[in-house]
């Protein structure tokens, strides 16, 4: 599993995420053995994704096929998403369609994904909903600990980067799924 972090404020934008390898049940030992990252940049933006690792990959093959896209208003995330969807189903046959309710009307990716640019943070759900955040989310494992952290560090200090190792390191020391070392991204915007 993941921790993903970001935060804006006065200009800057970081993304932070912690670097554990884990194949189902077994984590890659020692840490340092697989060190996963989990952050990255699709032009100017920052990207990170929980769930499955498979997704980088596929994201990754799929990226490298078409123009970067503008992900900076979140009728731009969906519409991207929609078409990742798509071929996701035609392309990357071996992803199965399910979704994490059996009621549910909708699709699930079964990972979800966090955005960082000068439009703001989004996160994209599993079920590809889109949402706009103006401060500062976290995804994944060990959110609620991040979330927690970010919320009683942004307004005492600019320094947005130990605020994002802060919430990263948090979600390490108090959830089993996440761990290794922390990768911090920044952006000025």
């Amino acid at each position: 599993m993941s921790i993903i972090v970001a935060i804006k404020k006065n200009n800057r934008i970081v993304m932070a995420a912690d670097t554990l390898t884990t194949f189902g049940d077994s984590e890659v030992m020692p840490q340092e053995n697989a060190r996963t990252p989990k952050v990255g940049r699709i032009g100017d933006s920052l990207i990170g994704g929980a769930g499955w690792a498979v997704y980088d990959d596929i994201l990754n093959n799929y990226l490298s096929t078409r123009p970067t896209p503008d992900l900076t208003s979140s009728k731009k995330i969906f519409s991207f998403f929609l078409e990742f969807w798509k071929a996701l189903h035609e392309q990357y046959t071996f992803v199965n369609d399910q979704a994490a309710q059996a009621m549910s009307p909708f699709g699930d990716l079964d990972s979800t994904f966090l955005i960082a640019n000068s439009g703001g943070i989004f996160t994209v759900a599993s079920d590809l909903g889109v949402t706009s955040l103006s401060r500062y989310y976290a995804i994944g494992s060990g959110g609620e600990y991040a979330i927690g952290v970010l919320y009683t560090l942004y307004n005492r200090t600019d320094d947005i980067k130990e605020i994002a190792t802060d919430a990263v390191n948090a979600a390490i020391a108090m959830n089993l799924q996440c761990g290794g070392a922390v990768d911090v991204l920044q952006l000025d915007i």
